[in-house]
């Protein structure tokens, strides 16, 4: 059995920004949502670096190590943000999140900063991958907030770890995988403001990739859309 993945991406700005600082790559065996901070447009900037230290991976060896292969492009994607907002100082607190899928053999390995989200659909069972780095997860954590006030806390966005040019700690885990698996990714335009809930039933109702992921861009837009909105969607499939 040999998997791949079949995957569709689809951004959108939003229905108040300007600038859409996501960046994103979806191929056959790497799919990747980042969502550049700092304001423009060294948000954008960011989220750039990283993708463009990431995407090789599609193809490369991975020398039999995938989480290791991973972390070792961040560390150069993030030594390049701290250099970029040295040499421009306007460009001075540039970050950005990153969740990352890496195919190999059975199995995905999840690479994750900040609060872009992964989630796994077998069946019509849905689960998250990925746990938010932000100010509000922890209080949740520690049962001083409920899922559902986490929701429209003031303080939602509120970032702990994110690649930033400066020291962060990716949550890395491996995660068995079978064709027909569904694989979502998504930047917190869409998780912020679409529920889990309503997430999963766009994906039972749209089996085809490009369809989910184009229905639930059309979910955040119609639920307001504050802020940009990526999603990929990626089916495992066996060639």
């Amino acid at each position: 059995m040999s998997l791949t993945l079949h995957p569709a991406l689809v951004t959108d700005l939003g229905l108040i920004r300007t600038n859409n600082e996501d960046s994103a790559h979806a191929g056959a065996r790497l799919v990747v949502v980042a969502d550049g901070i700092g304001g423009a447009p060294a948000g954008e900037d960011a989220s750039d670096i990283v993708i463009r230290a990431l995407n090789d991976l599609d193809t490369a060896d991975l020398g039999g190590d995938p989480t290791g292969a991973v972390l070792d492009r961040l560390r150069i994607a993030n030594r390049e943000i701290r250099q970029s907002s040295i040499d421009d100082p306007s460009k001075e607190g540039m970050g950005t999140t990153v969740t990352a899928l890496l195919l190999s053999g059975p199995a995905i390995t999840v690479v994750h900063v900040g609060d872009s989200r992964a989630y796994l659909m077998r069946g019509n069972e849905f689960r998250r991958l990925t746990r938010d780095d932000t100010y509000v997860q922890s209080l949740v954590d520690q049962g001083l907030l409920s899922e559902e006030d986490a929701r429209h806390h003031p303080q939602k966005s509120i970032i702990t770890q994110s690649v930033q040019g400066l020291d962060f700690t990716a949550a890395c885990s491996t995660v068995p995988v079978q064709a027909g698996d569904r694989l979502l990714v998504c930047s917190d335009g869409l998780s912020d403001i679409v529920t889990d809930h309503s997430l999963a039933r766009c994906l039972i109702a749209n089996p085809d990739p490009q369809q989910a992921a184009e229905q639930l861009v059309k979910l955040a837009l119609q639920a307001g859309a504050p802020d940009n909105v990526t999603v990929i969607i990626a089916t495992v499939v066996d060639e």
